[in-house]
């Protein structure tokens, strides 16, 4: 049956430079639509949320770039928890879909949810 789903992901980035950051938002949101057999036409929103660290690109610009024109992008900055992982970009992805979401974890953002990488 075919639902509003949330799939969830995170990657770390290794700078804070544009390119590193719009990089690893691309390798993440093609491996969350490869994994759970996404079209850009089945995505309805994304949230996005940069640790404090990173702030030389916006993350959702990654998204435009694969083509997701009418999805619904927002960015946030994660907050401050002290001792928490920095250099990491999440995303919340709601979509269509008849299966359940297989959340992705790149990188050392496996170490934030590692029952899910």
């Amino acid at each position: 049956m075919t639902k509003v789903r949330g799939f969830r992901g995170a990657v770390d980035v290794k700078e804070n430079k544009a390119a590193a950051i719009l990089e690893a938002t691309e390798r993440l949101l093609r491996e969350l639509q490869n994994r759970n057999r996404l079209a850009v036409e089945d995505i309805i929103s994304a949230i996005f949320t940069v640790t404090p660290d990173l702030n030389a690109a916006f993350p959702a610009e990654a998204a435009r770039r694969l083509g997701w024109h009418s999805t619904a992008l927002m960015c946030a900055t994660e907050i401050p928890v002290p001792g928490s992982l920095p250099g990491i970009i999440r995303v919340l992805i709601h979509a269509y879909s008849d299966r359940e979401p297989v959340h992705v974890y790149l990188g050392r953002a496996s170490e934030l949810r590692p029952d899910l990488a």
